[in-house]
C-alpha cells in the first residue's frame, strides 16, 4: 500500500520505519528534513510539502507536537487536505486538544475527505518492535480500512468510538493517569527514602506484589535509576497533555483536582530549569519539598 507520514520526531520515524519494514511503499515529510534521511536511505521518497505526500498516498499518518503543527500540517497552505486522493485517508496520531480533534474531524468531512484518530500509548522502543497500544476511533468503515496498519504499529487496538474526538479525550486520559501515576510514585519512594529505605528496594516490593503495572515498572524503574536525560518525553510536553485534559474538564464541567497537582509538578519542573528533561524529573520536587537532596 502506498503511505505517507508526515512527522518524524522519536515517535513518528519509529513508527513510519515499522511500516516500511511491513513491505509498504512509504513516503514521508518532516519540517526539518534531515530527520528524513534515514528513512529515505531505506528507500523512502521525500516529499517536498504534505500535499505532494497526500498525493502520492492512500492513507496518510500524521504525528506531530501539538495542535498548531497538526492545524498547519493539515489545512494550511501545500498541507494534507490539498493534496489527498479520492477516496484517501487521513489518520491522525498526534496528542491533540478537543477542539482541534473537531477542526480535523470536520475540516475533513467538508471536504468530502476520510479521517480516523489513532492515537497510541507507549514509548519509542516500542514504536519500534509495534508493541504500543492503539486507541482508534472514527467511522467503521474507515476503521476496519486502517485496521491492518494499525495492527502492524500496536499489540492492541482498542475502538474508542465513531467520533474521531473520542480517542484523543481517551489518551488524554491515560496520559494524565502516567503523570498522577509518577507522582503517587515520587511521594512514596520519598517518605521511604527518608526513613532509610532504598527506592531500588521500594520498586522492587512494589513491582513484584500488586503494582505490576507497565506504569510502574517503566516509568518507576526511570525515576530509581534518576535516568532524567535521555528523555522519551520532556517535561514541556506533559505540561501539554495536562493543560489540554484540564480543558477537556473545563469544557465538560468535570472537576478534575488531580490534574491540577500534576501540572502544577510540571510547572515547578520547568520552574527548576528541567524543561527539556523527562518528565518522571517530577519526583525531585517531590524529594526537594521533603528537605532531600539530589542524589
Amino acid at each position: 500500500m502506498d503511505i505517507g507520514f508526515v512527522g518524524l520526531g522519536a515517535m513518528g520515524q519509529a513508527m513510519a520505519l515499522r511500516l516500511q519494514k511491513a513491505g509498504h511503499t512509504l513516503t514521508v515529510w518532516n519540517r526539518t528534513r534531515a530527520k528524513a534521511d534515514l528513512l529515505e536511505q531505506s528507500g523512502a521518497f521525500v516529499a517536498e510539502t504534505p500535499a505532494q505526500l497526500a498525493s502520492r498516498s492512500d492513507i496518510v499518518f500524521s504525528m506531530l507536537f501539538d495542535d498548531a503543527t497538526t492545524e498547519s500540517a493539515s489545512f494550511g497552505a501545500q498541507g494534507i487536505a490539498e493534496g489527498l486522493r479520492d477516496g484517501g485517508l487521513h489518520i491522525c496520531c498526534s496528542t491533540l486538544s478537543l477542539e482541534q480533534a473537531r477542526r480535523l474531524r470536520d475540516g475533513h468531512a467538508e471536504r468530502g475527505q476520510a479521517y480516523v484518530t489513532a492515537n497510541v500509548l507507549g514509548r519509542p522502543p516500542a514504536a519500534q518492535d509495534g508493541s504500543l497500544y492503539v486507541i482508534a476511533s472514527g467511522e467503521a468503515l474507515q476503521i476496519e480500512r486502517a485496521m491492518p496498519l494499525l495492527a502492524c504499529l500496536g499489540q492492541k487496538v482498542f475502538i474508542a468510538g465513531s467520533d474521531p474526538v473520542q480517542a484523543n479525550l481517551v489518551k488524554l486520559s491515560l496520559n494524565f493517569m502516567i503523570y498522577s501515576t509518577i507522582e503517587q510514585m515520587a511521594e512514596v519512594f520519598t517518605i521511604n527514602e527518608k526513613l532509610g529505605t532504598d527506592p531500588a528496594l521500594m520498586f522492587e516490593i512494589m513491582t513484584n506484589s500488586f503494582y505490576t503495572a507497565p506504569v510502574h515498572r517503566n516509568y518507576g524503574k526511570l525515576m530509581v535509576a534518576q535516568d532524567y536525560d535521555q528523555p522519551g518525553a520532556p517535561v514541556t510536553l506533559g505540561l501539554k497533555d495536562v493543560a489540554m485534559f484540564l480543558a477537556a474538564g473545563s469544557e465538560q464541567r468535570v472537576p478534575l483536582p488531580f490534574a491540577s497537582v500534576a501540572r502544577d509538578r510540571l510547572l515547578a519542573s520547568i520552574a527548576a530549569g528541567d524543561s527539556e528533561r523527562d518528565f518522571v524529573v517530577l519526583q525531585e520536587r517531590v524529594r526537594q519539598e521533603a528537605g532531600l537532596k539530589p542524589r
